[in-house]
């Protein structure tokens, strides 16, 4: 894409919110034949589930820089091809690092009692370079003193750095839906904490005490990566953290992807059950054995990485060259085949834009999908897509491209696989009640709440952080928060068919209704830096 240059500006034209009772008196134009239509195509033949398949079960998970997600995104490409899409191309942003694939994997207990582990490679970690056995040690690295005790005697083994912890067992259901109380509490926020953030919290109290315990805590993470990288360690076992129990694995890196990053023992994430048996074998004074093979590949013929983008172009002379966009993240973790997250998502906006494709419904301004990687490593994708395209917010100010007027709204899906029940408005109070009465035909699908709320942790934030309007649908959280996210259970069996089709459906009907209104949408006011 071409990189036009970016203006600075002092002052930013920014649509105010008007006062909320003359925006209730505002009636917002629904075609309701239109929403009839879209309905019928995404409802009667639906291509969700077909797409979502081919993202997971046939090119598997889509780690940023692998190349299963390269494999994804061609045929992804090749989808948008075959509807009509115009100009469906990869956009290329970096420099992201080397990709990373896991080839082979086998891990299992030999001593005292033979058994197979639940475990999976961490990412970025290097491999084994064939089958490696060797007694697991214990080790509990807490201070500099602690180094030296260690030293000497670890050549050869598989080291565990944390205690086994506690499996508690789960009386609550793992899945779940809003209740209506759940969702009019978020309708009956009141508008003030629009001034809260979305998705990231500040530090805590404290000052310059917790400060000096944090620099405390990486200097010895230093010393202790350090230090067992030059004993000859054979790898090291980790207990994965939040959700790891019930044979569910979270995975996250294990490793760096710098070209000339040292080479470092391979990171073996073991399933909370098994470690702990592990664990508490040690501590009973039995040696345990164990053999371990990881075929991990890294990939740097590329450092940069891409996202999809592909158009249906408005209709409207004076409108067309106004951008609504839809999206979601292609990216994923890699011990499922990330269906939850967020192949439902990237399967979802795919559908949303096939719909209203196949529906032939003109629009007046011109509808761009986004497919973005790098999301699991720091909405890399996104982020690097908006300072291209529309411009960045630094400590001189808000500096914008020319397609920064022109730009009405981002719709973006990345909560899991459950059904869509509303739209967080991300502080911005003039989009409430366009989004509430946009919402009235498809009550019956489960829209039904637009919360002044924040959310964030997502790529929509790429947008709102420079005052456009982007905004994430609240959804319900099913098994997301519970089994799959980030996790092994992350597989096409726990998306849910006739969310997925619900979901189409309200994104076509709200990307239709935006680029056919006669103003962009209205954009929060923003604090200007001068």
């Amino acid at each position: 894409m071409s990189h036009p240059i970016l203006v600075a500006t002092r002052r930013v034209t920014i649509a105010l919110a008007l006062a909320a009772p003359l925006l209730a008196q505002q009636v917002e134009k629904i075609d309701h034949a239109a929403i009839a239509k879209i309905r019928d195509e995404g409802m009667q033949r639906s291509r969700v589930m077909e797409i979502a398949s081919y993202l997971t079960d046939v090119h598997g998970s889509r780690l940023t820089g692998s190349p299963q997600a390269k494999a994804a995104g061609d045929w992804t490409l090749g989808q948008l091809r075959s509807w009509g899409m115009a100009n469906p191309r990869y956009e290329t942003w970096g420099p992201f690092g080397r990709g990373w694939s896991n080839e082979k994997f086998f891990a299992r207990v030999v001593a005292p009692t033979p058994y197979p582990l639940i475990a999976y490679a961490a990412a970025w970690s290097h491999g084994t370079n064939g089958p490696v056995t060797g007694e697991v040690a214990a080790v509990r690295i807490d201070s500099m003193a602690d180094i030296a005790k260690y030293r000497g005697t670890l050549r050869g083994k598989w080291v565990m750095l944390s205690e086994a912890g506690v499996v508690p067992a789960k009386f609550d259901a793992l899945g779940r839906r809003w209740t209506e109380a759940q969702l009019d509490s978020m309708a009956a926020l009141p508008a003030v904490t629009q001034q809260g953030g979305g998705g990231g919290g500040g530090g805590g109290g404290g000052g310059g005490a917790n400060a000096e315990r944090f620099r405390a805590a990486q200097e010895l993470a230093r010393q202790r990566t350090a230090f067992l990288n030059g004993e000859g360690i054979a790898g090291i076992l980790q207990r994965g953290s939040g959700r790891n129990d019930y044979g569910s694995m979270v995975v996250s890196s294990g490793g760096s992807r710098a070209v000339d990053a040292t080479p470092a023992p391979p990171v073996i994430i073991v399933a909370a059950e098994h470690y702990g048996r592990m664990a508490r074998t040690i501590e009973k004074g039995v040696p345990v054995r164990v053999e371990i093979e990881a075929e991990n590949r890294f990939h740097g013929d590329d450092l940069n990485s891409f996202n999809i983008t592909a158009e249906i172009p408005g209709t409207d002379r004076r409108l067309r060259e106004e951008i609504v966009m839809l999206g979601a993240h292609f990216d994923s973790w890699h011990a499922g085949t990330g269906a939850t997250d967020n192949a439902a998502g990237s399967a979802v906006m795919l559908e949303a834009l096939r719909i209203l494709k196949a529906s032939g419904l003109p629009m007046r301004r011109t509808v761009r999908l986004a497919l973005w990687t790098g999301e699991e490593q720091g909405l890399l994708g996104s982020r690097a897509y908006v300072r291209q395209t529309f411009g960045l917010r630094d400590s001189t100010g808000l500096k914008t491209t020319p397609a920064y007027e022109k730009f009405s709204a981002y719709y973006n899906m990345d909560n899991g696989t459950g059904a869509m029940r509303g739209v967080y408005a991300q502080g911005n109070d003039a989009v409430r009640p366009i989004f509430q009465q946009w919402m009235e035909p498809l009550k019956d699908l489960g829209m039904r709440v637009t919360t002044i709320r924040n959310t964030g942790s997502t790529d929509h934030v790429a947008f709102d952080a420079i005052g456009l309007p982007g905004f994430q649908f609240i959804q319900d959280p099913v098994e997301y928060g519970t089994r799959t996210h980030h996790s092994n259970q992350d597989l096409y069996d726990r998306l849910q068919e006739d969310d997925l089709k619900k979901n189409a459906v309200i994104v076509a009907a709200f990307v239709y209704l935006t680029a056919n209104r006669d103003e962009r949408l209205p954009r929060k006011a923003m604090a200007i830096t001068p």
